[in-house]
């Protein structure tokens, strides 16, 4: 039997929470023919709350682990829209936010965190291009944000 993307959750001992409700005006998910922008999802989730500076309040390695709490953000978008995670045929961009001093010069560092996972669980659908960018601030003061576009089946 073909391994799947829940059957690499399972393993990496991961549940993908339910589809988070908005915080504002916005929808978490938006088809346009296959493509699939998945809004950002920050590294403030249930009991996850990566929040502060990297290169201040968090190291890179811990910036890295928020960058994996949006990338269970992501997935959750990912398998509400398509409604299964094998259905995407490939990820395609990737632009990751990172809440950094002024003179932290390691965003791609900590979004490798968010990478890293989606291609743990997708394989190589999972590759994607990619920005990595500092930031003065992000939302609910967390450590980083990550949006996404893919493809769908």
């Amino acid at each position: 039997m073909a391994e799947t993307a829940e059957t690499r959750l399972a393993a990496l001992g991961i549940t993908l929470p339910p589809m988070a409700t908005p915080a504002a005006n916005y929808v978490p998910a938006v088809a346009s023919g296959r493509l699939l922008f998945v809004s950002g999802q920050v590294s403030v989730a249930g009991d996850q709350r990566h929040v502060g500076k990297v290169g201040k309040d968090l190291t890179v390695e811990q910036g890295y682990q928020a960058a994996r709490v949006c990338a269970i953000g992501l997935l959750a978008n990912l398998k509400a829209a398509a409604g299964d995670l094998d259905k995407v045929v490939r990820l395609i961009k990737l632009t990751g936010f990172v809440n950094a001093t002024p003179d932290f010069d390691a965003p791609h560092k900590v979004v490798n965190g968010c990478s890293d996972l989606l291609v743990e669980v997708l394989g190589e659908r999972g590759r994607h291009a990619r920005s990595a960018i500092g930031v003065a601030t992000l939302p609910l003061g967390a450590a980083v944000e990550v949006e996404a576009i893919a493809e769908i089946a």
